[in-house]
């Protein structure tokens, strides 16, 4: 019996220290209204791309990425264009058709907080992994900061992205007319 009410107790108290940084980092991601930070990610294990991003909540994101297309990725909100002035092309995709639907939406992530599992498996974040209309999505938060410092997801052709967050600045004032998606389709 003793055995039976230790091992409740141990797990009150380990659901309780979930539920507390789970609040903090709710209360944390409220105050944000927009980051500017580089990105290193990683496409399945093999390919590295680098750039920097301003992420506008709700769903603008705009990046350049330091690669040899000197690719652009920018969201209006509802469409996610992917250029390259290198390759004279570019790629159109409804936003609400990518994980960035939902990476890019605080308050969908907010409301997934307190009902994602935490995955053990990252000692120095607050990883939040959770499944949504067929999206599976990890999100990386900093234990000392919680600031929002990555995430994983899977592409529109089923590679695993991983995307890590650095020189964060939070709350940068943003000239919408940078998430103009058409500046990238002509």
């Amino acid at each position: 019996m003793k055995k039976c009410l230790i091992i409740f107790f141990i797990f009150l108290i380990n659901l309780n220290a979930h539920s507390s940084s789970n609040q903090k980092i709710i209360n944390h991601l409220k105050n944000i209204n927009s980051l500017q930070f580089k990105f290193i990610q990683k496409i399945d294990n093999n390919n590295i791309e680098k750039g920097e991003c301003i992420l506008l909540y709700p769903k603008k994101i705009f990046c350049e990425y330091h690669d040899i297309y000197n690719k652009i990725l920018v969201s209006n909100g509802k469409s996610l264009v992917i250029n390259s002035d290198k390759i004279k092309n570019y790629y159109r995709y409804p936003i609400d058709k990518t994980p960035f639907n939902f990476i890019l939406d605080k308050k969908f992530i907010i409301s997934k907080i307190d009902e994602a599992e935490d995955d053990e498996n990252y000692p120095f974040y607050h990883v939040l992994k959770f499944e949504y209309e067929n999206n599976f999505i990890k999100v990386f938060f900093d234990k000392e900061s919680l600031d929002l410092i990555g995430w994983e997801t899977k592409d529109i052709y089923q590679n695993l992205i991983q995307t890590f967050l650095s020189d964060i600045n939070i709350n940068v004032d943003v000239e919408e007319k940078i998430f103009s998606i058409q500046r990238y389709t002509n």
